[in-house]
């Protein structure tokens, strides 16, 4: 029998009984071994966290079905599916459900070096991936990256890849410092720290940074974090942020000159070109790469594993403190 993790009211979930998929020509059938919980979309839809009217708003209804990075076992294939055979282990966008059906250009092969638990986290650290290329970072640039969930652990250490120096992570969570500091991050600093600008301007030699990622998702703090940049330096906003920014367009962006960069998982390039290869397919299999070849350390932040049956537990214990928990994975195995 299928299951799948339903939000069925704010704050409300449920596993629910559902359907077994059958392929089709062109589809394969995976059992499903882990989901990992998107705390930063998954909580804003769950606990309806965001303004009315708003696009989350527009998107949100009950009973929705969450989850998008999925690691799974290919158990059948359809007529007319080249490449995969039964026994791959896939990445998927799937939801959390104990089977899904998939399309092979739905499907990332995880190579044998990456262990489903840490696979889990592919779309999380694509995301990261897509607003480090945007960004445009250059050998020796100065970065701070507020907010080391997830995402701003893998922002931190592309960041580093990519030659940024030094790479500054911010959060008022210690453990999530912690993390980081794990992840190879140049510094780290407490989000409630009121001397942050002054402790940056000390890091990077009184020059301020060149580029901050926002990762937070909070809305209020953007003003903050543009403090820290020099004149004609560049924020991007990687994460979701929930209702308005208020700041004055003349003093933060047009008088310094600053560049505001959107960098939503939805800007990849659908097509390689010469002048853009980076397709969501090509930085899947890149971050696989790296993950395999130990230049980029993800596995310490998994923090918490629920057997699927207790995915309402792990979503409770999310909503009374997020801060607590680093990655969270739901075992679909037994």
């Amino acid at each position: 029998m299928n299951h799948r993790v339903a939000f069925t009211d704010v704050r409300q979930v449920e596993v629910r009984p559902a359907e077994m998929p059958t392929p089709g020509p062109g589809e394969m059938l995976v059992r499903t071994t882990r989901t990992a919980i998107s705390t930063g979309t998954e909580l804003t839809m769950l606990m309806s966290d965001f303004p009315e009217g708003s696009r989350w708003d527009a998107i949100t209804s009950y009973p929705c079905y969450p989850g998008y990075s999925h690691v799974g076992e290919v158990v059948e294939v359809g007529a007319e599916v080249e490449g995969w055979q039964v026994g791959d282990r896939v990445a998927s966008g799937g939801g959390h459900a104990a089977w899904i059906t998939l399309q092979p250009g739905q499907a990332h092969r995880i190579p044998d070096e990456v262990d489903d638990e840490v696979a889990t986290l592919w779309m999380l650290g694509r995301i990261a991936f897509n607003g480090v290329r945007r960004a445009q970072l250059h050998m020796g640039e100065s970065v701070v990256v507020f907010g080391l969930g997830i995402i701003g652990q893998f922002v931190v250490q592309l960041a580093r890849l990519d030659g940024a120096r030094p790479v500054i992570g911010v959060d008022l969570s210690p453990m999530r410092r912690e993390f980081a500091e794990v992840g190879g991050v140049d510094l780290v600093l407490d989000g409630a720290a009121e001397d942050l600008a002054e402790q940056v301007s000390v890091a990077t030699k009184g020059r301020m940074a060149d580029c901050v990622f926002e990762v937070t998702g909070v809305a209020a703090l953007i003003p903050r974090e543009m403090d820290l940049l020099h004149r004609q330096g560049r924020i991007v906003i990687l994460s979701s942020p929930r209702g308005k920014t208020e700041f004055d367009f003349h003093d933060y962006v047009n008088s310094p000159s600053h560049t505001i960069i959107g960098a939503h998982n939805g800007s990849h390039p659908p097509v390689a070109t010469p002048y853009n290869p980076w397709t969501p397919h090509r930085n899947t299999e890149l971050l696989f790469d790296l993950i395999a070849a130990g230049e980029v350390k993800i596995d310490h932040i998994i923090t918490n594993r629920y057997p699927w049956q207790d995915a309402p537990a792990a979503y409770e214990m999310l909503m009374a403190d997020r801060g607590r928990a680093g990655a969270v994975i739901l075992d679909w195995s037994a």
